[in-house]
């Protein structure tokens, strides 16, 4: 979680610097796809602060109202991002884009806009190598498409496609200034607008599937389950785990829901201290796993 909270952090003040340079050189030039890059720039600053309340909403701990935790806090504000960058991002980047097809603006000055656009590059570039390095840490071995749909922590990849949509939204804007400026033709400038909109629209698409899907509910990591049951088997009062059921209640909260076959020549208080050895040995080899609920099945050592 420390190295996600950097790579947001990161995302954040380098959105909220580039935020305000970008609408300042829009305000000197009249760059449409420079006001497209701005709304892109200032939308993923309020997204960070979303995913960082969202993060923090997600620590409190279990209490009457929420028995099982606050941590799918994260994935509802994740799922927000994800639409915020359609409607807001998306939405109004592609209509700015159409609004200068319509009226277009010859470009004035855009020595303004290249320093804005390199800066930004630079700092959006360190944000995603940041990300990037989370996200990793975060996948291991995995491949990268298979890490991001198996992910349970929303905030690591949502930074991550935000940084890249970033990076290919600046060459897309330096792409439509020099080609509308050098060419005398202000439609290349509204055309670069139109395509960081369905950029935008893209990724919004992705992350809110990704997001969503974490919200509804997901299982565990299957090699997460068999860690679980290995670990339960394990114990000399069990004869199998018939069903483990878990719940992704947060990246790093799961709920165990099991139903063990435990010895019939065993007494009921060595069969209560054998679910009690089980939970903590559960809880010991996956410390994600926050509550372990054991439902006792009794078989006899014939029929095991």
């Amino acid at each position: 979680m420390a190295s996600t909270k950097t790579a947001v952090y990161t995302a954040l003040a380098a959105n909220l610097a580039i935020a305000i340079t970008k609408f300042i050189a829009a305000g000197v030039t009249g760059s449409s796809a420079m006001v497209s890059e701005g709304i892109h720039s200032l939308v993923d600053t309020l997204n960070e602060v979303l995913l960082l309340l969202g993060m923090k909403r997600s620590q409190r701990p279990p209490d009457d109202k929420r028995p099982f935790g606050y941590g799918r806090e994260l994935y509802f504000w994740s799922f927000i991002v994800s639409v915020l960058i359609f409607a807001v991002g998306g939405g109004v980047s592609f209509y700015e884009g159409v609004t200068h097809l319509q009226h277009p603006n010859p470009i004035e000055n855009p020595t303004w806009n290249y320093i804005v656009l390199g800066v930004a590059l630079i700092l959006d570039g360190t944000s995603l190598v940041t990300a990037l390095r989370a996200f990793n840490e975060q996948r291991g071995s995995q491949p990268f498409w298979s890490a991001v749909k198996s992910s349970k922590n929303p905030a690591t990849f949502v930074v991550l496609f935000e940084d890249a949509s970033d990076v290919l939204g600046l060459i897309i804007a330096f792409l439509g200034v020099f080609l509308g400026h050098e060419l005398n033709n202000p439609y290349f400038d509204g055309a670069a607008s139109i395509l960081i909109g369905i950029l935008l629209t893209a990724v919004s698409v992705l992350l809110t599937r990704e997001s969503r899907s974490l919200l509804m509910g997901e299982a565990a990591d299957p090699t997460i389950v068999q860690n679980i049951i290995t670990t339960t088997e394990a114990n000399p009062g069990v004869l199998r785990s018939i069903r483990a059921i878990t719940f992704q209640m947060g990246p790093d909260e799961i709920v165990v829901i099991q139903q063990v076959a435990f010895r019939f020549d065993i007494s009921s208080k060595d069969t209560v201290q054998a679910m009690a050895q089980v939970r903590q040995a559960v809880q010991e080899s996956e410390p994600s796993v926050r509550q372990v609920f054991i439902e006792p099945v009794f078989l006899s050592t014939s029929n095991g």
